[in-house]
């Protein structure tokens, strides 16, 4: 600090010289001789000369004053061979410039002379050396994930030189490795993102010294400017003041890093710009296309076969896809979600989908079984309501987010389930959160839906159907709302149940008017009998009364008061119910009350999982217990109960399954799913089957023909990935705690237990030949296994070590012998498996490989399904087909996208299709390509799609249009 303070005033015999050195006077050339003459002397070249001005600089200050001449002197040796390396790139432009009858115009001209891909802003923050002929400027011009170099013919206006125009901030910088990939290099280096566009002006080239990658000005030290020098030296001294002394830090250099020309540091800038030339070199030579995810530069080599970018496919499949099945049912967290119509269908639903399904399957309409499948919404449904009529069908969904963050707003659909149009949307705007419950009124044929929202307030509101107009809110309460419902005889009375509470409403005038009418609550009073903490449901009984079922196990009984009773209909006195009766009828919640046809009731228990059905005491007010029946653990406690053809009855539980049967018979599944978020799926290899697994714990083989489930095994961990031997004998499934299984698919035994390290398992891919398995990891390896011919037994075969993030996708070569993988930090490496796991560090020479799947979501036949702006997570899964002619992906805005194959230009157009709640984890083809199966994530939901050819019969779309969620993507919505 001493050494940085205004000198002392000396006589002028004592006073140091060396002070005019900041003024720019010729001995500031003096300096820069000495220092470029003695390139190790460890005086700053500013400072050395001047033996007299020593004695004011002494100690720790001067040690760091020396490192930081050291620093300077590299900096500047790398800065001339950045020169040397920008020189040389702007020479190949320059060859690859358009010839001067093609200035200004767009046509006829090739896609290397329209434009090239570039790194990220390398032409926009480095400098040029001047004297380079004005042949044409490079224009940077950054569209969402890639920046493209485009050709520009701009005659220069004034002195040969650079003209960079105004200052632009700083753009991303290049990341390295020892390895490169294709990504880049580490993740472990900094990222950034390209800078904006900009325009260089080119002059004269420079002289070329002794080495290639080194290069010297012509100019003199006279003519370079003075003040360049001295801003050098300001910020040489903040810098010193802002890394504090060496002996603060234990007496060690801060600044004492650079090292020599053989250094390790100078190694690795060496490497750093012989990289970027290169770069450059492949794409002025139209070998390899960039683009950006997150700011970090992506690099991907074009195949010998392509000669141009533009011969490629560029609109959307002919192929379409219908949804064909929907394997799960909502009621782990849901209610009034189960309910059969008047042509017999039982109507539930699943994610964004409500699904009509006729019990006895096959395919075809209404009257011919199978599933059909309403589709109007945008995201989750909530609940369900079935007119009077039994086929119009009311269904409210939850509020969500679109793909920009923006809110989606809750709506209830009235629709006709023959046709499965719309015919009224109501709400819009006027919900909060979610529909969490709705009701038609019976006594006058369904004019009026009752909806209760997942506000706050929970608010109450009737609409008239017809009209879509609300005609009277009201603040319900603070406390959850779990059922709703107008009383059959009374469209004037309606009742709410809760969380510690029922409520009974009047509702009265405003009949076609709408705001104007009131409603008026009066509060269940429960007395003597305890007060349960939750009321899940109610029924009404035929004479009036109303039955309750509590998370106490009880059922009670309440009547009309007799006042009340002698004033029935629209506008009378409030009605007042009393408990008259309770019941215990299970340990545990009643989740579901059911009024069936001959007048008895059936109540559906939550811990002791029974199936109860009462009839009227005739001793007392009351219920007695006719017949009961228990549901199999393995299918959870009772959620929903509706009554269908004859003395069938269906039952939803609470592990998301739908059984069908009678209480004498028992009950079987006819609909199954997952209970928790899904990840692995795979593919049979000559079967129409497929696995899924997930944070569930469970192990399923779904049959895709028969549309149901072939066995599930409990696998006591998370599954996250799984693949079937090329035989279909075995299956390995990798956990979320580093083991891997491998199991027998006919008798379900696990054949091999093994462990790799103690991160999840992402990714488990057979070799085509099936005598190799890779394992992916998170901890940033790929494990090699060789298998035996029936897939039982396996040994380790090695290791590829390479990646600097935790491993997302990878794929065999067709041959069997190379990986391609991706990793979290966007890498693209290949891989050399029987040379030993070598990784490739020539990209180039893997250009033409054939792949036998191709799953990686990076590479230059799949790169064009990346949206613009993408973040780089916003793709889960991407799978191509079997006859290579489409590509699947999987999307984190719940939706499933059909590109050509390939799809190897920017913003590809695509199908899009809707449906799922969640974001989607994985899509894969059936073995012939009949089916796409994708997994729904949090809605915990499989879909089956149907492939259709460009000729083939099913919903495709006449007047596509662009979707609002993926408009970017240039995406049909389908």
């Amino acid at each position: 600090k001493e050494a940085l303070d205004p000198l002392p005033q000396v006589s002028s015999q004592g006073q140091p010289p060396s002070l005019g050195l900041l003024e720019g006077d010729s001995s500031l050339d003096k300096c820069k001789d000495e220092g470029r003459q003695n390139p190790f002397n460890p005086s700053p070249r500013w400072w050395a000369h001047s033996k007299s001005f020593l004695p004011f600089v002494q100690g720790p200050a001067q040690e760091a004053l020396q490192s930081l001449s050291r620093r300077l002197r590299v900096q500047e040796e790398e800065m001339e061979l950045v020169k040397a390396a920008l020189a040389e790139a702007l020479r190949l432009l320059r060859l690859q410039a358009p010839p001067p009858s093609l200035q200004g115009t767009g046509n006829g001209t090739s896609p290397r002379d329209r434009g090239i891909r570039s790194s990220n802003c390398l032409f926009s923050s480095l400098a040029v050396p001047p004297g380079l002929p004005p042949t044409c400027s490079p224009s940077l011009m950054s569209r969402g994930t890639q920046t493209e170099i485009e050709m520009e013919m701009e005659p220069s206006s004034g002195p040969p030189g650079l003209s960079n125009g105004p200052p632009a901030p700083q753009g991303g910088s290049e990341e390295h490795s020892g390895a490169q990939s294709e990504g880049g290099g580490s993740s472990s280096s900094g990222t950034g993102s390209p800078g904006p566009p900009g325009v260089l002006r080119l002059g004269q080239p420079p002289q070329r010294a002794d080495g290639p990658w080194r290069s010297s000005s012509s100019s003199t030290p006279s003519e370079r400017p003075r003040q360049k020098l001295s801003r050098k030296a300001a910020s040489s001294a903040n810098l010193l003041l802002r890394s504090g002394s060496t002996e603060s830090r234990g007496g060690k250099d801060p600044l004492s890093s650079p090292g020599g020309p053989g250094s390790r540091r100078s190694n690795y800038n060496l490497g750093m710009y012989r990289e970027v030339w290169k770069n450059l070199d492949d794409e002025v030579r139209g070998i390899s296309v960039k683009m950006f995810l997150r700011g970090r530069p992506i690099t991907m080599y074009i195949p010998s076969g392509i000669r141009s970018l533009e011969e490629l496919p560029s609109g959307p499949p002919p192929e379409t896809l219908s949804l064909d099945w929907v394997y799960g049912y909502r009621g782990r967290d849901s209610r009034s979600n189960l309910f059969v119509l008047r042509s017999g269908e039982v109507v539930y639903f699943i994610a964004c989908v409500v699904v009509l399904y006729r019990p006895g399957g096959g395919p075809g309409g209404p009257g011919g079984g199978g599933q059909r499948h309403y589709r109007g919404h945008t995201d989750c449904v909530r609940c369900l309501a079935v007119h009077p009529d039994g086929v119009r069908v009311a269904s409210g969904q939850t509020a969500g987010v679109d793909k920009d963050g923006k809110p989606l707003q809750p709506v209830v659909h009235v629709w006709d389930s023959e046709t499965l149009l719309k015919l009224q949307e109501i709400g819009l705007g006027a919900f909060e959160r979610g529909v969490g419950a709705l009701a038609f009124s019976i006594a006058d044929q369904g004019a009026f839906l009752c909806v209760v929202d997942d506000s706050s307030e929970h608010m109450l509101s009737v609409w008239d159907c017809g009209r879509g107009t609300k005609l009277a809110e009201i603040k319900s309460t603070n406390d959850s709302v779990l059922a709703v419902g107008f009383n059959p005889r009374d469209s004037s009375c309606i009742v709410t149940s809760g969380k510690s509470h029922v409520h009974f409403w009047n509702w009265t005038g405003g009949t076609g008017v709408p705001g104007n009418g009131t409603l008026t609550r009066k509060q269940g009073v429960f007395g003597k009998y305890k007060k349960p903490k939750f009321i899940p449901c109610f029924v009404f009984l035929p004479d009036g009364d109303i039955l309750t079922g509590d998370s106490e196990g009880n059922i009670l009984t309440w009547g009309r008061s007799p006042s009340d009773s002698r004033t029935p209909g629209r506008g009378g006195a409030k009605e007042t119910y009393a408990i008259v009766a309770q019941a215990h009828a299970h340990e545990g919640s009643i989740f579901a009350l059911c009024l069936r046809r001959d007048g008895t009731v059936l109540s559906g228990g939550g811990r002791d999982r029974r199936l109860v059905q009462w009839g009227p005491s005739q001793q007392a007010p009351g219920l007695v217990a006719l017949q009961e029946a228990e549901i199999p653990d393995h299918f959870g406690a009772v959620r929903a109960i509706a009554e269908g053809l004859g003395s069938e009855l269906l039952v939803g539980t609470t592990k998301n399954a739908l059984l069908r049967g009678d209480l004498a018979q028992g009950f079987s599944p006819v609909i199954q799913g997952h209970t928790d978020e899904l990840w692995g799926l795979c593919t049979h290899p000559f079967r129409n089957c497929f696995l899924t697994c997930g944070h569930d714990r469970q192990l399923c083989l779904w049959d895709g023909e028969g549309h149901a489930l072939a066995w599930s095994i409990d696998l006591k961990e998370t599954g996250l990935c799984a693949d079937f031997h090329p035989s279909g004998a075995v299956v390995a499934v990798g956990l979320n705690t580093g083991r891997w299984l491998v199991l027998d698919t006919e008798t379900r035994e696990i054949v091999s237990d093994t462990t790799d390290g103690n991160e999840q398992l992402s990714v488990v891919r057979y070799s085509p030949d099936g005598l190799y398995l890779a394992i992916g990891s998170h901890d940033n390896m790929i494990y090699i296994y060789s298998v035996s011919s029936d897939g039982a037994k396996s040994s380790r075969f090695g290791r590829c070590v390479g990646h600097s993030s935790f491993i997302t996708h990878l794929d065999w070569s067709k041959d069997g012998n190379f990986i391609m993988s991706n990793s979290g930090d966007y890498e693209i490496l290949y891989w050399d498996v029987t040379g030993g796991c070598k990784l490739l560090r020539n990209r180039y020479d893997s250009r033409d490989r054939e792949w036998a799947t191709y799953t990686c979501v990076l590479g230059f036949h799949v790169y064009g399904v990346w949206p613009d702006g993408s973040d780089g997570t916003d793709i889960n899964s991407l799978c191509r087909s079997h006859n290579e002619r489409v590509v699947a992906v999987a999307d984190d805005f719940c939706k499933v996208h059909l590109f050509q194959y390939p799809c190897a230009r920017a913003k590809a157009p695509s199908l899009v299709y809707g449906g799922h709640g969640s974001h989607v984890t994985s899509v894969r083809f059936t073995h012939d390509d009949s089916h796409l199966i994708s997994l729904g994530g949090k809605d915990a939901s499989i879909f089956q799609w149907r492939v259709l050819s460009a000729g083939g019969a099913g919903p495709v779309p006449t007047t596509p249009s662009r979707t609002p969620s993926l408009s970017p993507a240039s995406s049909l919505d389908v």
